[in-house]
């Protein structure tokens, strides 16, 4: 066998991160790879919910704004997040959805390029960055989506009337990571401004967005902020002073309490906030940011990339005969910290194996996903869940008639 159970017992033992784990709220008897998707709670989050709700809510009612730091939260969250995505202070803030946050970043850069009336964007992009862009271009008239199918033809698109390109950094579906440097750089060079979209790679490794033009994510994934927790937008320095993003809340104004009647905007990165933050939604992110405070990005990725392979060699030693493929880069520097594998009966094959304890999830048409998130998955987990897996498959659990029916959420 590829590793055995005891030797990976022996790897969580040498694992510099495996006291984290402990900070971490995991059901008992759950192998939980859904990381990429929902990442699990701190254990600190209920208490800073709390905390918000009876001392700085209950204790201090409306003066809270002030006396808590609720009105600056989108600021002061962005620079304790700021660091896990290689920006620096006053390059993020934090709010609103990704969807919006995609909204306030590529109407900046279209601003910024006039004359450029053509958005590029990958077919391989999570639906609602394509969904954006192309609401978007109709409401603003005269722009132009125009799609490529994956990167490598992403310079054959390149052209002088491309505004901005938005890409993902980590594909959702396969877990391939792009290489942020040289198609930032080749998108830069044909004058065009270059969006990332951090969504399945912050908090799975050290991303460095710093040569990025703006870059968006949410913090519910890998970094444990909360189901509905806030999104972020980054924005390099060179554009905030010009930047004018087609949403221009009252938060967003150079004097919010002026009340002025037409919209001034703020210096700096606080333009791109919108409206009133969800004060209740960002204590559970500071609380896990805490944690993050404290850990060395280096070692989640190594962690991240032992995990992944293991798991890989694992499954297609186990598996071999049942019909399983991996569509996951098996490069781990192509890999962000997702396994994929695809299967004619994808879906209810996860249904069984999360009746069994193992939860991943599934992406149409036949991807089943395992995220692997190194704070709190150990190696065990992913032995167990290679050998769970096998069974499902070997048995034929998949094939009971109840795990046919698609849940609403997949």
């Amino acid at each position: 066998m590829a590793i055995s159970r005891a030797e990976c017992v022996a790897l969580d033992a040498a694992d510099p991160l495996k006291r984290i784990r402990d900070e971490f709220v995991l059901p008992d008897g759950t192998i939980y790879l859904v990381g990429n998707s929902l990442g699990a709670p701190p254990k600190t989050a209920a208490a800073a919910v709390t905390r918000t709700v009876e001392q700085e809510w209950g204790g201090r009612l409306v003066g809270a704004w002030n006396a808590s730091g609720w009105f600056d939260l989108p600021l002061t969250t962005g620079d304790r997040l700021a660091p896990l995505i290689g920006a620096g202070p006053g390059q993020v803030v934090v709010g609103d959805s990704t969807s919006i946050s995609i909204v306030k970043t590529v109407s900046a850069a279209l601003g910024l390029r006039p004359g450029r009336r053509v958005v590029i964007s990958d077919l391989a992009n999570f639906p609602t960055d394509r969904y954006v862009v192309e609401g978007l271009a109709e409401a603003l008239d005269g722009y132009e989506v125009r799609d490529v199918t994956g990167v490598e033809n992403l310079a054959d698109a390149l052209s002088d009337d491309v505004a901005c390109v938005l890409l993902s950094e980590v594909d959702y579906r396969t877990g391939a990571r792009h290489d942020t440097a040289s198609i930032t750089a080749l998108v830069q060079a044909a004058g065009a401004l270059m969006i990332w979209d951090l969504c399945h790679s912050a908090g799975a490794y050290q991303v460095d967005v710093s040569a990025a033009d703006f870059a968006v994510g949410c913090t519910y994934k890998y970094l444990n902020g909360g189901p509905g927790s806030p999104a972020f937008v980054y924005a390099h320095p060179r554009h905030q002073a010009e930047a004018r993003p087609l949403l221009t809340g009252w938060h967003g104004h150079a004097a919010p309490f002026a009340f002025e009647p037409g919209f001034r905007p703020a210096d700096g990165i606080r333009r791109f906030t919108v409206s009133t933050p969800h004060v209740m939604s960002f204590a559970p992110l500071n609380a896990s940011l805490d944690i993050w405070e404290r850990v060395d990005l280096a070692a989640v990725r190594a962690k991240s990339v032992a995990l992944t392979s293991i798991f890989i060699e694992l499954v297609e030693e186990l598996c071999a005969p049942y019909g399983l493929e991996l569509v996951s880069p098996r490069d781990p520097e192509r890999r962000g910290s997702q396994v994929s594998f695809g299967h004619p009966d994808g879906y209810p094959v996860m249904r069984a194996l999360i009746d069994r304890g193992v939860h991943g999830d599934f992406r149409a048409p036949d991807v089943l996903r395992f995220g692997f998130a190194p704070l709190y998955i150990r190696f065990v987990d992913a032995y167990d869940a290679a050998v769970t897996l096998a069974e499902v498959l070997e048995k034929e659990h998949w094939r009971d008639e109840r795990y046919g029916d698609r849940l609403t959420v997949t």
